[in-house]
């Protein structure tokens, strides 16, 4: 059994890092939750300082939230909030989903990743991978078990996760910076009701493509996911709203389509009376009922065996 360092020198760590965050970028840096600690993706100087709001950053972060002391599962899920990429939904699906993992023992990293008017693709790709990266690589500091490590993205973060997941990046050995030859490949993927498809013009969300990609069409191919899963697409669960007029429920269904086509594991929800972002409490509690028993199906929610 690995000797794992104790819960308060983990936030010992943290909490030095998320000091030299501030110290390094103060005049641009928001504050995260009271009780949260945040971290840089990137190492301090690498990316340039800019004007920072909470769901629009210009330093992309990590908030870590622990689940309650004595409750962990060595589970871990990276969250990629929604926002049409234009905007982080630090204010409602980041906290909800959060909470909702906390409470069943796993330790959530909500991403704060770059996005439009100001940065595009590859930006997003690279700040959601960077974060898989960060937290596979300190899995002893979090407490986690380094291959029980998910994705989690709603609606345009689900795009993003589903890019993740579709454009598999396992690191790179000969790289000199060594975060980089870490693998950012997620063990599973949870899709809430995700922008999948950048070509299919019926179904499309225009202004998530817009802002990704400045509508340059050479790119609308690369980034429609549906056409790049492939049969090391890890196991996905996807909820998407049988109401939802943003983000037309095909999108799940064509990438569930994929995935089947290739034999990767899926499972898929679509709620009849469920609208997008799920403001409804109602629809909202049965779309995580059906992630909570997904997850348990699969050992997500056990403490692996040491």
């Amino acid at each position: 059994m690995k000797t794992r360092k104790s819960s308060s020198s983990f936030f010992a760590l943290c909490a030095s890092a998320a000091v030299s965050l501030t110290v390094m970028h103060c005049e641009a840096q928001s504050a995260p939750p009271p009780g949260i600690t945040r971290l840089p993706l990137w190492p301090a100087g690498s990316i340039p300082a800019g004007p920072d709001t909470e769901s629009d950053p210009a330093i992309p972060t990590v908030d870590v939230h622990p689940p309650a002391p004595g409750t962990g599962n060595g589970t871990a899920v990276v969250v990629l909030p929604g926002g049409g990429y234009g905007g982080v939904s630090m204010d409602y699906e980041a906290p909800i989903a959060a909470k909702f993992l906390t409470e069943n023992g796993i330790t959530a990293f909500v991403v704060r990743y770059r996005h439009a008017p100001r940065f595009m693709h590859p930006l997003p790709l690279q700040d959601a991978r960077q974060a898989m990266r960060l937290v596979r690589s300190r899995a002893a500091e979090f407490q986690i078990d380094p291959q029980h490590i998910g994705l989690m993205g709603f609606s345009a973060g689900g795009h993003l996760a589903a890019t993740v997941i579709t454009q598999l990046d396992l690191g790179k050995p000969a790289a000199t910076e060594p975060l980089a030859r870490v693998s950012a490949r997620p063990d599973f993927a949870m899709l809430f009701y995700p922008v999948i498809t950048f070509t299919d013009e019926g179904f499309v969300h225009k202004g998530s493509r817009k802002n990704l990609t400045a509508d340059k069409k050479a790119l609308w191919p690369e980034l429609s996911c549906e056409q790049h899963v492939s049969k090391d697409t890890p196991p996905v669960v996807l909820v998407h709203g049988g109401m939802d007029s943003g983000v037309p429920p095909e999108n799940s269904m064509m990438f569930a389509a994929a995935c089947r086509k290739v034999g990767v594991s899926v499972e898929l929800h679509i709620l009849s009376q469920g609208e997008h972002a799920f403001r409804d409490e109602a629809i909202r509690t049965e779309a995580y009922d059906d992630i909570r028993r997904w997850l348990g199906r699969n050992g997500w929610l056990k403490k692996p065996p040491h």
